[in-house]
């Protein structure tokens, strides 16, 4: 029960306490509206008091980001965290945006394996589009909603070092980058700071290659920084509910070895495949919870940072935290 409900609730009341019956109805209900909040309020405080001064790394994409509701949330939420003292960094997507952009200027483009093939004109596009328009809405959105960020570039200070993704199955993916280090040090930086960086998956080559942009999956991404930066938290928002099993129902709480258990015997199949291998990825560098989040709820990243209390273990109905 949230605050706003409670003084509903309780004027409601105060208008029918003229009678003995509605006012120990409404007796009942307020005391029942006081502990449900006082519940929250505690859970809330744990939560706050274990994440105060911890690093949390947030994949930003999908419908969270397209809409403008839940995007206006995602700042809120990402506001809220800074101001309870939490480190935050947001690693962004914008395939819709790249598609739409490329259509416009005429920049032919197609997918192999997942995997956006990404010539020199592709990467021109995507970086255009996701250093420029997406980044710098996501961080002032931020700043609008009294928090503190910054955009960048995964280009800006090597912050993303990348080498050519070769492709398993030997599919030239052109420009698509496969990122070998972070300059953790510019984020630790703007971290201490108080500021959010907001990051742009297109990364820069290494040694001769140091001029060449790389198209990064934003995801891989995300979780390279997130164990790179030994983060406690790293939530990958998705249009998805989480890991279902095979009748359909969310799967709460995985470790490593039942992601690995439920490919194996094809309950997680398709595209849930890599989203699990970059939450395994991720806790394997150091990060102690992986979340694949449903975006698609408003304010998913408060529920599932706060809504666990001290266990951090999320709110057990917005998606499905993977651990060791």
């Amino acid at each position: 029960m949230n605050l706003r409900s409670f003084v509903l609730l309780l004027s409601l009341g105060a208008s029918n306490a003229f009678s003995i019956s509605n006012y120990r109805s409404t007796t009942s209900r307020s005391s029942a509206l006081h502990s449900s909040f006082a519940s929250d309020a505690i859970k809330v405080g744990d939560a706050v008091h274990s994440l105060r001064g911890e690093t949390i790394v947030i994949k930003y994409g999908g419908n969270a980001m397209t809409s403008p509701e839940l995007s206006k949330g995602f700042c809120s939420d990402i506001a809220t965290l800074q101001k309870l003292g939490m480190r935050v960094v947001v690693v962004h997507g914008g395939g819709p945006q790249i598609k739409a952009m490329l259509e416009k200027v005429g920049v032919e483009s197609r997918f192999e394996g997942g995997m956006r093939v990404s010539s020199e004109e592709v990467v021109e596009v995507a970086e255009m589009v996701l250093c420029g328009t997406v980044n710098k809405q996501i961080s002032s959105g931020i700043c609008s909603a009294g928090g503190t960020a910054v955009g960048l570039s995964g280009r800006d200070a090597n912050l993303l070092q990348c080498e050519k993704l070769l492709n398993k199955d030997g599919i030239d993916l052109g420009n698509v980058g496969e990122v070998k280090a972070v300059n953790i040090d510019l984020l630790d930086d703007l971290l201490d700071l108080g500021i959010t960086p907001v990051v742009s998956p297109i990364g820069t080559g290494i040694d001769e290659e140091k001029d060449v942009a790389y198209n990064c999956n934003a995801d891989v991404a995300a979780g390279r920084i997130a164990g790179e930066l030994k983060a406690s938290r790293v939530l990958f928002l998705t249009d998805i509910a989480g890991v279902l099993d095979k009748e359909m129902k969310l799967l709460k709480e995985l470790s490593i070895q039942d992601v690995n258990d439920l490919i194996e015997d094809e309950t997680i199949t398709g595209g849930m495949i890599p989203k699990v291998t970059y939450a395994t990825d991720a806790i394997q560098l150091g990060v102690k919870g992986a979340f694949i989040t449903d975006g698609r709820v408003p304010h998913a990243v408060l529920n599932e940072v706060l809504g666990g209390g001290a266990d951090g273990k999320g709110s057990g109905e917005g998606g499905t935290i993977i651990t060791l």
